[in-house]
């Protein structure tokens, strides 16, 4: 007997039992979980068409290889990375002040020494200038990651979107063939 639970983001969750779609006590049918309308042509039963759309809903998952109820669970964790990669990007230029003062300094230093200037006067305006460069150039690095993050997560979007609308066209013609009305 196989049995699977699948649960929305809005708590709403559906069983699978052998093909058979049972709805939860607010009403919904499998297919208006997944914003699939469903009219009976044929005179169905509400009992006969949730058995149909269990099974309609098992075919067009195996035969698209694309579980709606999976796939939402993995665009959320897709979500997820992209805002979590995004953050780590803007948080890389908070040290880089730091580490261009460094560098700037040692440089100030340097150019102090050559020039047979005040090392210490020379090494704290290659430090500010360091500082200076250091944060534009995390900042430029900070902008790139986040914009690559962003192109990241709305390719993911966009091929989630298009699994969903190719599996909502498998259930649809599967159901279409037991005689039911369907739009998506």
């Amino acid at each position: 007997m196989q049995t699977r639970c699948l649960a929305l983001a809005l708590g709403l969750a559906v069983v699978v039992t052998n093909g058979h779609a049972q709805t939860e006590p607010s009403g919904k049918t499998l297919a208006a979980t997944i914003n699939v309308y469903v009219f009976p042509n044929d005179g169905q039963v509400a009992s006969q068409q949730s058995k149909d759309e269990g099974e309609c809903y098992n075919w067009a998952a195996t035969n698209t290889g694309t579980d709606p109820f999976k796939l939402q669970e993995q665009a959320q964790a897709a979500q997820q990375q992209t805002q979590q990669q995004t953050q780590q990007a803007q948080a890389g230029t908070q040290g880089a002040g730091a580490r261009g003062a460094v560098g700037g300094a040692a440089a100030g230093a340097l150019v102090g020494a050559i020039a047979d200037e005040d090392k210490s006067e020379a090494a704290a305006v290659g430090a500010a200038v360091g500082v200076v460069a250091g944060r534009r150039r995390a900042k430029a690095g900070s902008q790139q990651a986040a914009a690559a993050a962003q192109q990241s997560g709305a390719a993911t979007q966009q091929a989630t979107a298009e699994q969903m609308a190719n599996f909502k066209k498998a259930f649809s013609v599967c159901l279409e063939s037991k005689k039911y009305m369907v739009k998506f």
